[in-house]
């Protein structure tokens, strides 16, 4: 009596056109002829090439998975902001005297959003850029490597912050917002663009515009922006040119936050 090897005490008289093996219901899968069984299909899918994106991703359908988890973490950040008070941003925004001994508010503070007024407006600008460049981007890099731009592009934004107020002396202030992860993607939307010899143009405009506030309305941590923005474009570039070497990019990355890192260090020093 034919049996199923993965359930024994049920009969099966449906065979797997790949192995020949019986296959119980539970074990049965459709193939373009016939059924195979759970094995074999598993074993298949490992011995597919990996389909890759323009720029090197791992090509995948469905949700922007990561983009949707960023959005959702900033806006359950803003309701913790809300409902602690001052409390938030008091540990988690970024604040130049004391990034050295408290180096998690370099990325924290992206997270979190200024309360100003009825509506929660930094937030909303800055999620709706993030909604519209996002799944885009995601597709393209890949979830890995898209929310490593991301993150290096928010730590490149505070340490800009940090930087000029070490060059400057000023009155530092507390900086919160996501705006130098999302100028990241400004800059990787660019180089992405040139690099499939796309019209800039709409995305140059969109882009000066954004700098153009960012240096005349007060209060705007212009020097986040541009950090964000150096960062994300240097990021994409490296990805950019080693499309066909995954380790090459993993290493690029790798090297590009070891760089941040450093830079980290040497402003506790400074400071």
């Amino acid at each position: 009596m034919p049996v199923c090897p993965r359930h024994p005490d049920r009969e099966s008289y449906v065979r797997c056109q790949r192995c020949g093996r019986p296959a119980c219901p539970d074990c049965q899968r459709e193939a373009p002829v016939g059924v195979q069984c759970v094995d074999c299909v598993a074993q298949a899918s490992k011995q597919m090439p990996t389909v890759r994106t323009a720029l090197g991703g791992r090509a995948r359908g469905g949700r922007p998975v990561v983009t949707l988890t960023l959005i959702g973490a900033c806006v359950v950040t803003y309701v913790l902001q809300l409902v602690s008070g001052g409390l938030m941003v008091n540990l988690f925004a970024f604040w130049p005297p004391v990034a050295d001994v408290q180096p998690w508010r370099y990325l924290t503070s992206a997270f979190l959003h200024s309360q100003g007024g009825f509506l929660p407006l930094h937030l909303l600008l800055n999620m709706y850029v993030l909604y519209l460049v996002g799944p885009p981007l995601e597709q393209l890099l890949g979830r890995g490597r898209f929310l490593a731009l991301y993150l290096l592009s928010a730590l490149g934004g505070s340490l800009a912050y940090q930087y000029v107020w070490l060059l400057t002396g000023g009155d530092p202030r507390f900086a919160v917002g996501a705006s130098g992860a999302v100028f990241g993607l400004f800059g990787a939307l660019v180089v992405v663009q040139r690099r499939m010899n796309a019209n800039v143009g709409q995305v140059g405009l969109i882009l000066g515009i954004n700098l153009v506030i960012s240096f005349v309305f007060p209060f705007i941590a212009w020097e986040a922006h541009l950090g964000g923005l150096a960062v994300g474009a240097l990021v994409t570039l490296l990805l950019a040119r080693t499309t066909r070497r995954p380790r090459a990019q993993v290493i690029g990355l790798l090297g590009v936050g070891a760089a941040l890192v450093a830079l980290v260090v040497l402003a506790g020093v400074l400071t």
